[in-house]
């Protein structure tokens, strides 16, 4: 099986009523199309996962990014491929997401991550961005 080796930002904000809020997409094709996922994408050859990140969010959503921390890696077996991916907390620096790829996008409190139909790998590092979301200011 071969592996495919990603980077996932994890975008925070403050939402208007001083709740945090992470930013999920739903794919708009392929096989998992209307699923949800933290964007982000592949690692090209000589990037870093950190680089790689910066390079997708600013083709999928013309938006510029600070990589702030590593969260945490994510490892799982898809029918057609074993996926890493490599999470990291980032912040808006420029813009605001313009959605490029993806069908939908939302800003989600911790109260409303089960809201959406997340991808598999992308769930297992929901128990990271929850406490995130919920830790005090």
């Amino acid at each position: 099986m071969r592996t495919v080796s990603v980077s996932a930002a994890i975008i925070f904000r403050s939402s208007s009523a001083g709740c945090r809020q992470v930013f999920a997409t739903q794919r708009g094709y392929g096989e998992w199309k209307d699923w949800w996922e933290f964007p982000g994408g592949k690692i090209e050859t000589g990037e870093t996962a950190q680089d790689a990140l910066t390079r997708e969010i600013r083709e999928e959503l013309a938006t510029e990014i600070i990589v702030e921390r590593y969260l945490g890696t994510v490892e799982y077996d898809y029918p057609a491929f074993h996926l890493v991916m490599h999470c990291f907390v980032c912040t808006i620096k420029t813009g605001t997401p313009t959605l490029l790829e993806h069908e939908n996008a939302r800003w989600l409190s911790a109260d409303e991550l089960d809201s959406v139909r997340w991808l598999p790998a992308d769930k297992l590092i929901l128990p990271d961005v929850t406490a995130l979301l919920t830790e005090p200011s």
